[in-house]
């Protein structure tokens, strides 16, 4: 793993190296071919003035966008960074004079003969030099921008990952608690439906278990899982609870992300009431290409005095907030006598 990470490190840098080197190449050449084609001037002047000065000009933006720049500016020492600054645009003024006195008829000579003067000529250098400073200071706080970007959007990404994996693993506790206390009731009571509510529950949570590792499931099988659980919960009234449940829509290879509607219908058991034949739970899932209409409603207990199971509801908000960004609609609607949820993903 660290040697890949340092091979992978190594590949960028090529890269980067290769794309400077590309740049300068390209704009040398391009300047090359101006001005060999729009002047008189010799080979030998135009590798003076456009190969030589140009390597010296680019070491400058280099010993700044390398050096002066980590060392000095990113740790906030601006007196320093000012002081070398300024001492290396004198030395390199110095430095390209003494140049232009080894090629004195090429670069401190004008066509009509008359002589370039120090002053004039050190202060055109300074000129130069604050351009190449700029321009690598500017490149410098660009980069570090997007590198800082990408660095806070990867921790972003790994706090949502570790806070989605928090509120997933809350959902398996709360249900094996649910389930248990049923299937311990079917026990209690000595029911024969209590191996058939095992089973429902071995299904139940080998999907759990093994199924749902990935971001997304076959909107199918978390359709099945559904199933399993409303059989489990009949299973436990003694065919007694009763749930309008209907699917409509094609159901192809549409994919949603596993454990998320199942908080609804526990709410709906756990909290409503799924014994009057009367006023059932209404449990409509409709699948639109590739849009997801739920909709569940159930009649409340007249005295609910039940306050625990509050996981449910603001784990599956939090869920559809983090995985489907502007993807989806939730209306909840307390009522006197019902609780109805409707919910709307763009999957």
């Amino acid at each position: 793993m660290v040697a890949s990470d340092k091979q992978t490190r190594i590949i960028k840098r090529g890269w980067q190296i290769f794309w400077h080197l590309l740049f300068w190449l390209g704009i040398i050449s391009l300047f090359l071919s101006l001005a060999h084609s729009n002047t008189k001037l010799s080979n030998t002047e135009l590798m003076i003035l456009f190969l030589l000065y140009p390597a010296i000009n680019i070491s400058l933006f280099y010993i700044n966008f390398l050096i002066y720049i980590p060392r000095f500016l990113d740790k906030k020492r601006y007196w320093a960074y000012a002081l070398f600054i300024i001492v290396t645009i004198i030395l390199y003024g110095l430095g390209k004079y003494g140049v232009g006195l080894l090629f004195r008829q090429y670069v401190l000579v004008r066509q009509h003969g008359e002589v370039i003067t120090f002053p004039s000529y050190f202060l055109s250098t300074i000129f130069t030099s604050l351009i190449f400073i700029f321009l690598s200071t500017v490149l410098k706080f660009t980069t570090d921008w997007f590198l800082n970007e990408r660095i806070q959007h990867d921790l972003e990404n790994q706090r949502l990952s570790a806070e989605l994996a928090f509120l997933k693993s809350q959902i398996n506790p709360h249900f094996l608690f649910n389930s248990l206390n049923s299937i311990y009731s079917l026990a209690y009571q000595r029911s024969e439906t209590t191996p058939e509510a095992i089973l429902k529950l071995s299904e139940i949570m080998r999907y759990m278990l093994y199924e749902c590792n990935d971001n997304k499931v076959d909107l199918s099988k978390e359709l099945q899982y559904l199933h399993n659980y409303i059989d489990l919960q009949k299973i436990r009234f003694g065919n007694k609870a009763f749930i309008d449940f209907k699917v409509m829509g094609e159901v192809t290879n549409q994919q949603i992300v596993p454990l998320l509607l199942i908080a609804f219908i526990e709410n709906a058991f756990k909290h409503g009431v799924a014994s009057d034949v009367t006023s059932p739970i209404k449990l409509l899932i409709n699948v639109e290409e590739s849009k997801l209409h739920f909709y569940i409603q159930n009649k409340k207990h007249t005295h609910n005095r039940d306050t625990i199971g509050g996981i449910g509801l603001n784990n599956v908000q939090r869920r559809l907030n983090l995985l489907y960004p502007y993807k989806h609609t939730l209306n909840i609607r307390d009522e006197v006598d019902t609780y109805t949820c409707e919910l709307s993903i763009v999957l």
